[in-house]
């Protein structure tokens, strides 16, 4: 209705063509003004924090900053906006990652305007969205995740390369991923799953991944602590 204040939208995508063209989607509609645009990690946490949105429309695969990361950065400086992710990605490891670090909502890309506006319109009003796309699976292993908490004393378990090993577990990396950055077979990286699991008592990504958030392991700059 005229005279009712608009929807604060900040767009968080590196690809200019395409956070332009979601901008020009989203003035489509009356209710809804695009305040800010992002291109970066460093720079979406800015535009949370500077424009005060009420909903972020971030992609997970940003520069200098990945999207867990500002994720828990933008839920700790500005609780109150509402955050969907944009993304490509629909593997287990990195819904569990945003949903566990805080996302309001999980939309894949090959989703069409109507699912992005009924997405959008969701999480503004406090439902969950995620895409159909998304396995039952992962959605129920990530219920279950939820509530397990796992006793701090865990924690002293875990060797540094365990620990780092988990980090990008939490981080929605795959174990070929996983070990390129640490200079380590493939082979040795699922010893170290297996490791995990087995220390933690704790049987799927999606437990490990809210075991490493509650633990703020993701999220920091070294992963020895």
């Amino acid at each position: 209705m005229a005279g009712e204040p608009k929807i604060r939208i900040a767009v968080a995508e590196d690809y200019r063509i395409l956070r332009e063209g979601l901008r020009a989607l989203l003035d489509l509609e009356p209710e809804f003004e695009v305040v800010a645009e992002a291109g970066d990690g460093p720079s979406a946490v800015q535009a949370a924090n500077r424009f005060r949105p009420d909903l972020l429309l971030l992609d997970l695969s940003m520069p200098r900053m990945n999207g867990t990361e500002v994720i828990l950065e933008v839920k700790r400086v500005r609780p109150s906006v509402r955050i969907l992710v944009l993304t490509v990605h629909a593997d287990e490891g990195r819904v569990h990652a945003a949903l566990s670090a805080g996302a309001d909502g999980y939309l894949l890309k090959n989703a069409g305007y109507e699912e992005m506006l009924l997405a959008i319109r969701s999480v503004l009003a406090g439902r969950p969205y995620l895409s159909p796309a998304v396995s039952r699976q992962v959605i129920d292993g990530y219920l279950e995740a939820l509530s397990a908490r796992r006793p701090s004393r865990l924690w002293g378990l875990l060797s540094k390369r365990e620990r780092q090993v988990l980090k990008r577990i939490a981080e929605g990396e795959k174990n070929r991923q996983i070990a390129e950055a640490l200079g380590i077979s493939i082979k040795t990286v699922e010893k170290h799953r297996t490791n995990l699991m087995r220390k933690l008592d704790l049987h799927n990504a999606a437990a490990l991944t809210t075991f490493a958030i509650e633990k703020g392991l993701v999220g920091r700059q070294g992963s020895s602590e």
